[in-house]
């Protein structure tokens, strides 16, 4: 049931981003920074703390994920450090993403040659 969940998750958000882009004249950047906007807002409304617990890592592996990390980073960084706090917890709780999408970027960019 898990898998299930997480595979109906992420593919309806999936689903959305295709009728965006195909009646939109927004840019697949556009939309990735719509998506992120939008896990950041469904963490401050303590949504997406439901939507993982629904659907696992269907919710955890999608670029939204990315923006509920900013903001629950900044959140615990305020909650501890104050407003000097937002900007210190903001990268330091989504580092390990940042991180290894960079390594795993790189990694791909030395195995595989683009075609001309």
């Amino acid at each position: 049931m898990n898998f299930l969940c997480a595979f109906l998750f992420a593919g309806i958000l999936c689903f959305f981003a295709q009728l965006i882009l195909d009646n939109s004249k927004l840019t697949p950047g556009h939309v990735t920074s719509l998506f992120t906007v939008l896990g950041a807002l469904f963490g401050f409304l303590n949504l997406y703390d439901k939507f993982i617990d629904f659907a696992g890592g269907g919710a955890t592996v999608i670029i939204s994920n990315f923006g509920y990390m900013l903001y629950k980073g900044a959140f615990l960084g305020f909650q501890e450090n104050g407003i000097l706090g937002l900007f210190s917890g903001l990268l330091s709780y989504s580092s390990c993403a940042i991180a290894g999408a960079v390594i795993i970027a790189f990694v791909f960019t030395l195995l595989f040659k683009p075609k001309d």
